[in-house]
């Protein structure tokens, strides 16, 4: 399905009347493989999600707030922050970032960029697509002498928190002028809600670049770029490049499982890389909202790859599955203590 499509028709999949209803909010970055598993989801069950795709920093507010059973960032929270919220905090699903680009007769793929360049263009230093140091990693194609429009995000977002850590990582200027977080003051461009909004954005203005999850740019067939990676190598935003990128990440290396995966060694990988988690409280008000939401994600982890991979997000490995479980049955828990995912079980 096309994902404006899913954005502008429908913010939540609703379960029928009578059926408890999961609540969820937060990022857009993973919202086609929730949709998608949401559906598959209620034709098994009957039970609808209500999912608001509203950005990662509207979903850690409105799970601070106790007005949805869960959250969803692609932003981890640092375990500080966790505990102090009382939040158990979990891996979903990992896909790629692409920049995208609108420029005539320049197919998917044509272009090529590295990290430092693709900072300055974000920072506004190179203003037009014929600019030396684009041509320099592009011989052969014909760039235009065309003005660049930058897209970036106007709300909270882990699409941006994934996509700013990796400029900083690779550009000193990035890090020091612009920095990391969900929101930022950015130098140049324009603003758009969601990877929606930006692919949007993207899709109707010539000599325009932005920044989308990868499900978004292939869905709504965007012409996405090539990266140069820690590497050197050139790769194509793939499954298996995400893949490559996460094969040997720790995830209990920090405290819930948030491991940022940008700019990761290896020939295959994918520089922009990126996990999106989900938040919920330990101890909730509403254990049997909880519970159901809890069957959902084990559900999804359990049928989901396949969806998952259709759409080129990376499942997660069973390993870390086996380890987000064990963490549930130990740390979400009813008002008298008992585990609720134990209790499902």
């Amino acid at each position: 399905m096309h994902a404006f499509a899913v954005a502008a028709l429908s913010a939540f999949i609703a379960a029928p009347a009578g059926a408890a209803d999961i609540s969820g909010a937060g990022a857009t970055f993973p919202y086609p493989i929730y949709a998608k598993w949401a559906d598959a989801y209620k034709k098994e069950t009957g039970v609808g999600l209500n999912y608001q795709s509203i950005g990662s920093g509207g979903g850690i507010k409105q799970i601070k707030a106790k007005t949805v059973t869960f959250g969803a960032s692609d932003a981890p929270l640092p375990g500080k922050e966790l505990d102090e919220s009382g939040l158990a905090q979990f891996p979903m699903v990992m896909g790629g970032i692409v920049p995208v680009v609108n420029l005539e007769g320049v197919k998917p793929g044509d272009l090529t960029l590295d990290g430092p360049t693709l900072a300055r263009i974000f920072l506004g230093e190179i203003k037009s697509w014929d600019d030396p140091a684009i041509a320099k990693l592009n011989a052969g194609v014909k760039l235009p002498k065309q003005a660049i429009a930058i897209v970036h995000r106007s709300d909270g977002s882990g699409t941006t928190y994934n996509f700013a850590y990796y400029l900083g990582d690779v550009s000193p200027e990035w890090k020091s002028k612009v920095g990391v977080n969900t929101a930022l003051e950015w130098p140049a461009g324009i603003g758009a809600k969601g990877n929606e909004g930006v692919a949007n954005n993207v899709a109707n203005t010539k000599g325009s670049i932005g920044y989308v999850e990868y499900a978004y740019a292939k869905q709504n067939k965007l012409t996405y770029t090539k990266m140069i990676n820690k590497d050197g190598k050139t790769v194509a935003p793939t499954a298996a490049a995400f893949q490559a990128a996460a094969a040997n990440a720790n995830w209990k290396s920090q405290p819930g499982y948030g491991v940022i995966l940008a700019n990761q060694p290896g020939a295959e990988s994918w520089p922009m890389t990126a996990a999106t988690w989900i938040l919920l409280y330990k101890k909730p008000q509403d254990a049997a909202s909880t519970a159901e939401a809890l069957k959902f994600f084990a559900w999804s982890y359990a049928k989901g790859g396949k969806m998952a991979e259709e759409l080129d997000y990376v499942p997660m490995p069973a390993n870390v599955v086996k380890d987000v479980q064990n963490t549930w049955a130990s740390e979400v828990k009813d008002a008298s203590g008992k585990s609720l995912y134990a209790v499902m079980n």
